[in-house]
């Protein structure tokens, strides 16, 4: 049932998040009101190079001066700052949204150098796991990340987010089925760069789950959707595969569409299958996954959600529904609904 609705300006020209929350809100029948979300790339130019970390802690009292321990083991504090929020009458505050701008010290890592990446990853995972009250909820270098338990129009008016600009935007409207709603939960979920938003239900989220964990990921914000940030995490930025690989990896053909494939073609898939098994996602879902230059949309193998593509201009848009796209762009071209399994890529211009 959910609703989202993505955009990308591949010029990079800067849009703030009023739109966004109109095209949102006409999806209403596609949530229950229980989360909503928005992510806003571009978000922070005067901490561009800093990792924004957003943290929700239940009580700020008793658990800030654990998070802030950990942050200054790993590194420098240059800023922070509780998220200015507002009063909404939907909307209620049950926890306090707090942000870091932060960057790893490699002169504490001496004898062992650690990838940035690679610290804020085990920061996010080791704060999720052991301080109780306190959740890493985004962690990416120049983005602003927004959700709560709300409608979307209530949770975009409770951060005021058209008092914020991004290139790229995600929103997201949930209807959660088989885990509770929740702040944490709703969507977009983000790591590093990567913020996903998740229409549907992804059937083996055991095995992807037991997969990712091997390669230390941990899952702490009880929904199957967690999972997509960290396989890509996972795939594109420590494995190398490019975007459209991992989601070939992710929906791959059916092994009857690969034995009739022609001969390279067939041995390149079945590669991908063999070694990527685990990471295989089963049920039905519409994903699009956001990072620094591009976004991705894809559906489930045999396409059992919505999915349409549209652009205008520089920009390219994918949505749940063709009606949020025009929303955002009345005078939007190219509608069409992309295949089963087939990634629709839009990137910045280099």
């Amino acid at each position: 049932m959910c609703g989202i609705i993505s955009v990308i300006d591949r010029s990079r020209a800067m849009m703030d998040g009023s739109r966004i929350r109109e095209a949102l809100a006409m999806m209403n029948e596609r949530g229950s009101g229980e989360g909503a979300g928005y992510v806003a790339y571009g978000a922070f130019p005067d901490f561009k190079d800093y990792y924004a970390i957003h943290v929700f802690y239940d009580n700020i009292h008793e658990t800030k001066d654990d998070v802030d321990a950990i942050l200054k083991k790993w590194g420098h504090i240059e800023h922070e700052e509780e998220i200015p929020t507002f009063d909404v009458p939907g909307i209620k505050r049950i926890h306090t949204p707090w942000r870091y701008f932060f960057k790893p010290d490699t002169s504490l890592m001496l004898r062992s150098p650690t990838p940035d990446e690679d610290i804020i990853t085990y920061i996010v995972m080791k704060v999720n796991e052991s301080i109780k009250g306190a959740l890493i909820y985004s962690s990416g270098k120049n983005i602003a990340l927004f959700k709560a338990s709300g409608w979307p129009e209530d949770v975009a008016d409770f951060y005021r987010i058209q008092d914020y600009n991004g290139y790229i935007w995600l929103g997201h409207n949930r209807y959660p089925t088989n885990t509770p709603g929740w702040w944490g939960g709703a969507h977009p979920f983000n790591l590093l760069d990567w913020s996903v938003v998740h229409n549907g239900e992804i059937t083996s989220y055991g095995t992807n789950r037991r997969y990712i964990e091997s390669y230390g990921y941990q899952c702490s914000m009880f929904t199957d959707t967690e999972v997509v940030a960290y396989l890509f995490d996972l795939l594109v930025r420590r494995h190398g595969l490019k975007d459209d690989i991992a989601v070939k990896a992710l929906a791959p053909p059916f092994w009857e569409a690969i034995d009739s494939m022609p001969s390279r073609e067939r041995e390149f898939a079945t590669a991908i299958r063999l070694t990527y098994g685990p990471a295989l996602m089963n049920g039905p879902f519409a994903i699009v996954v956001a990072r620094e230059d591009s976004i991705v949309g894809f559906t489930d193998r045999i396409k059992l959600r919505p999915l349409v593509t549209g652009e205008y201009g520089d920009r390219i848009y994918i949505s749940s529904e063709e009606a949020a796209i025009r929303v955002m762009e009345p005078c939007v071209e190219n509608i069409r609904m992309p295949k089963a399994g087939e990634p629709v890529i839009g990137r910045v211009y280099s």
